[in-house]
């Protein structure tokens, strides 16, 4: 199971590089007004959510205690991402603060995950 889970890890930060990549590669364009969710951030974030759900399951299968309230806020916040991305994907030019909400909420899941202990 060990093994299970370090590649489930790693595929989970492989997502949440691939989000928190797409964002700023854009970050210019963002300054330009010209940005654009990339495919990159919604399979990222796709990742995320299959691999985090994953993990949280083969935790408690293992009967491992996991902090629900932290695993909420953080789907919660995940799936804001998802939804923002989702819906704007195929926008030629997305507006500024939305596009820094999306930044902002990764940065924000990342903290959650790695600081809240």
């Amino acid at each position: 199971m060990d093994v299970l889970i370090n590649v489930l890890v790693a595929l989970h930060v492989i997502g949440i590089g691939a989000l928190l990549g797409g964002f700023v590669t854009q970050m210019k364009a963002m300054g330009a007004g010209t940005a654009r969710f990339s495919p990159a951030m919604l399979h990222g974030a796709l990742t995320m959510l299959v691999t985090g759900v994953a993990l949280v399951g083969v935790h408690q299968a293992e009967g491992h205690t996991v902090n629900n309230i932290k695993i909420g806020i953080k789907l919660a916040v995940l799936i804001v991402i998802l939804g923002l991305v989702y819906v704007k994907r195929d926008e030629e030019r997305i507006d500024k603060a939305l596009f820094g909400a999306v930044g902002g909420l990764t940065m924000a899941n990342i903290f959650i995950a790695t600081l809240w202990t």
